[in-house]
């Protein structure tokens, strides 16, 4: 499993999951920062990705769309990046577990 964070969200936020993720990325490293939320979801959908992303959308998507992808929705607010990074951390074999799960399409973390 890899992540993809979208372009929402800090690219400084991926050597946090790294470690249980190896393979994530950030739209920003794929040149991808200016997609739309169709070609981002086809492109994780390709590519074995799981976004994630603060964005309601991706998750009215899905409910649309199914899964592939998977999702990792950030839903709290206006957190910064210390605070996202500390949610990440403290969820990450939750996440793992979640993800791993077939019959589980969002893993949402408030």
């Amino acid at each position: 499993m890899k992540l993809l964070f979208d372009q929402n969200l800090s690219r400084r936020l991926l050597p946090e999951v790294e470690g249980v993720f190896p393979g994530s990325s950030h739209v920003q490293l794929l040149g991808m920062e200016s997609v739309d939320d169709i070609a981002l979801w086809q492109f994780a959908s390709a590519h074995g990705f799981t976004i994630v992303s603060k964005d309601v959308d991706f998750v009215e998507l899905q409910l649309v769309r199914g899964y592939p992808p998977k999702l990792v929705w950030l839903n709290c607010g206006n957190a910064s990046n210390t605070e996202l990074r500390a949610k990440l951390a403290g969820q990450l074999e939750t996440i793992a577990s979640m993800l791993a799960d077939e019959n589980v399409g969002v893993v949402e973390i408030e």
